[in-house]
């Protein structure tokens, strides 16, 4: 199995053919910070990224590596929850949300998203994008949770407005176990 054809791979391969220098996205789960400081790349130096993470542990990983880099002029972690970023864009202002729905690598699984939140999260980017913005979601389940996360989104995606957004959920059909899988947004005009 090559990497090329990972979950994440792909996801990162969609929002760089979606984002451009200048564009303001959100790290919706920051996590570590590698989206968030892969974003930063993207956008460049007249960019914006934001990231949002309720465990500290987590915004501090993502802060310490964008100072590391060099990026923490273009991008920064918060200590919030992801299903209240509306609280710090305004509508259809951002170019690319994206998520990883788990835990945190290396952290405990047993903090890690809920289908609750994670709906809501997704709600408030779908109107945060502008128009012809894009949205990528990982869904990492498995081991001692994700499932019931994992089936509630899949059921969500479905009763998204077909007339305002495009939703991919991109499956992989013969890898063993639980692997993780890619689904992107994307909002039309």
């Amino acid at each position: 199995m090559t990497d090329s054809f990972s979950a994440l791979s792909l996801a990162h391969k969609f929002i760089s053919e979606n984002v451009k220098p200048g564009d303001f996205c959100i790290d919706a789960t920051a996590g570590r910070g590698n989206d968030t400081a892969f974003l930063c790349r993207l956008v460049g130096d007249s960019g914006k990224v934001l990231a949002f993470d309720i465990q500290q542990e987590a915004v501090e990983s993502t802060n310490a590596l964008l100072q590391k880099e060099g990026l923490d002029k273009i991008g920064r972690a918060i200590l919030e929850s992801h299903h209240n970023m509306g609280l710090y864009a305004e509508k259809e202002s951002v170019s690319c949300i994206t998520f990883n729905f788990g835990w945190l690598p290396g952290g405990n699984h047993k903090i890690s998203t809920r289908p609750e939140t994670s709906i809501k999260a997704i709600e408030a980017g779908l109107e945060l994008l502008k128009p012809d913005g894009v949205m990528s979601l990982c869904i990492y389940y498995g081991r001692d949770t994700g499932f019931e996360e994992r089936d509630a989104l899949l059921e969500y995606f479905k009763t998204i407005d077909c007339k305002r957004f495009t939703v991919l959920v991109s499956q992989f059909a013969n890898r063993p176990n639980c692997p993780p899988f890619p689904v992107f947004i994307y909002k039309g005009r």
